[in-house]
């Protein structure tokens, strides 16, 4: 019988027909350790032109899985083909080994700071929880066939790795772009801490929306204001729609839009007659949604400018809010009258700043209201809500209560519904001496790869809020300043003291 074995053109080699992983594999990585392998190839490149791929690094905290196997394996091939092309192509790997990862995963054994440890022994914990994923993943990183400089990796919780992350703020300090303010910032119930934008998703969440009456505290001067004579025998108010009722305890005005025209309408609600502003364009929606279509009686019609300034009556608190104007007012739903609390809203924020509108913020970090918030003190929000609904309904000041389900923002971890809620944090500002402007002009100087990365990064520079660079927690490098406790002004031997800790 013919051998057609011999009569096959392949190359002769001395790999077996069998892989026989198990065996080879360690055998494998042995060798090029005892061998120093890669540093072998840093001798011969030695002297080359440099080919440096940086490696975002990954958490601390947990098994490796296909996305880090994906990631990993990706860039040795590039490492290693820049380095058959003639390149000197070091690899150095690293770990992030501080942050909100790393802390829950050390709550779920030892509990929050102060339970079962103080805040020293709870940073022991995430020190060695993180210096034994860095251990895990390097191992099981090597046996992915990755070369790199396994031995002297870059840790972020290196006291050297620290310090200069310390300089890096001090650095940002020196160039004017760091502020600290009362801004609302995206705030996590469960993580009791302020969350960056990268740390939100979006997903739908069912809320009470309603409409509330906010009732005008000078009919005289609103008659004025809109051209009309108004019957003080019948409550008149400005009505806004909200589905965040627990905000209402912070409110500090009502925002209209300027050139938009508004009505005084007139109509039946339930055993009664109510008198309200509304945006003409939603007009008709509001008042179906009311219940009082084809009940109706137009009184006025004027531009929200005319209103700015006006008094309002709070729906259960005891003082008054001012009328004033913004342009993130829209007809896209509500009322054309927006409540407007500082402390619970980006826009309610900057619009407030214009006004010089108080930055209230009654609510802690733990979700519940501040024991002297008049109505909801010591509840915690979803409660608050219902009760506030309950309060505007028995004084008359709830024109509708319904459900909706709508896109809202959620924690990247728990899956939880976030807040807004200001706090004093620290801010690298976007604006204070041409952050943004210098980035956008320093764009197209970089080359991309791929080249829509060019206008992905523009576009996010372009309408990125400024940077909240704090966090309330207790596993991560801390803002080493010194400020006054009364003004919050920087101590002026700053650089110097920033140098001192680091």
């Amino acid at each position: 019988m013919a051998d057609y074995k011999n009569t096959v053109n392949l190359p002769q080699t001395d790999f077996a027909m069998k892989a026989d992983l198990a065996r080879r594999e360690p055998e494998m990585l042995k060798w090029w350790e005892e061998g120093d392998t890669y540093g072998e190839l840093r001798r011969i490149a030695k002297g080359r032109p440099r080919f440096a791929l940086h490696d975002g690094p990954p958490y601390a905290n947990g098994a490796i899985h296909i996305g880090h196997a994906a990631n990993k394996i990706l860039k040795d091939f590039i490492v290693k083909s820049r380095t058959l092309d003639g390149f000197d192509s070091p690899y150095i790997p690293g770990w992030d080994c501080h942050g909100l990862p790393i802390e829950l995963q050390v709550e779920k054994k030892h509990g929050r700071v102060g339970q079962k440890l103080d805040a020293r022994a709870f940073r022991a914990a995430c020190r060695a929880y993180a210096m034994e994923q860095v251990e895990l993943q390097r191992r099981d990183f090597k046996r992915l066939g990755v070369m790199g400089d396994w031995d002297r990796p870059y840790i972020t919780m290196d006291p050297k790795y620290e310090a200069q992350q310390i300089r890096a703020l001090g650095k940002v300090i020196r160039n004017g772009h760091l502020y600290i303010g009362a801004k609302p910032v995206y705030w996590c119930l469960d993580c009791r801490s302020a969350l960056a934008e990268a740390e939100v998703e979006y997903e739908d969440k069912t809320s009470p929306a309603i409409d509330v009456a906010f009732r005008v505290a000078d009919l005289a001067d609103f008659g004025r204001r809109a051209g009309v004579t108004v019957d003080a025998s019948l409550p008149t108010s400005l009505v806004i729609w909200t589905t965040t009722p627990w905000t209402l305890p912070a409110n500090e005005a009502v925002a209209l839009r300027a050139e938009f025209q508004y009505v005084l309408v007139e109509f039946r609600h339930g055993d009664h007659s109510e008198r309200v502003v509304l945006a003409e364009g939603l007009a008709a929606a509001c008042l179906a949604r009311y219940g009082a279509a084809g009940a109706t009686r137009e009184l006025a019609r004027f531009e929200g400018r005319a209103l700015e300034g006006m008094l309002l009556q709070h729906p259960f608190q005891d003082r008054r809010v001012p009328v004033i104007l913004g342009d993130h007012v829209t007809l896209e739903a509500g009322t054309g009258a927006v409540h407007t609390a500082p402390a619970h809203g980006q826009d309610d924020y900057i619009v407030g700043r214009r006004y010089k509108l108080p930055v209230v913020n009654p609510v802690l970090g733990d979700g519940r209201f501040q024991a002297d918030t008049p109505l909801v003190g010591g509840m915690k929000l979803d409660d608050a809500s219902k009760l506030i609904i309950e309060t505007l309904a028995a004084s008359g000041n709830l024109l509708k209560h319904e459900s909706l389900q709508h896109s809202y923002p959620h924690c990247w971890r728990h899956k939880t519904p976030v807040i807004f809620r200001a706090t004093p944090q620290w801010f690298i500002s976007m604006e204070m001496n041409g952050l943004r402007r210098n980035a956008l002009r320093d764009i197209p100087d970089v080359k991309w790869i791929p080249a829509s990365g060019q206008q992905r990064i523009a576009g996010m520079i372009e309408t990125r809020p400024d940077w909240c660079i704090a966090r309330q927690r207790t596993w991560g490098v801390p803002i080493a300043l010194f400020s006054h406790n009364e003004t919050d002004k920087l101590h002026p031997r700053t650089a110097e003291l920033i140098e001192e800790v680091a």
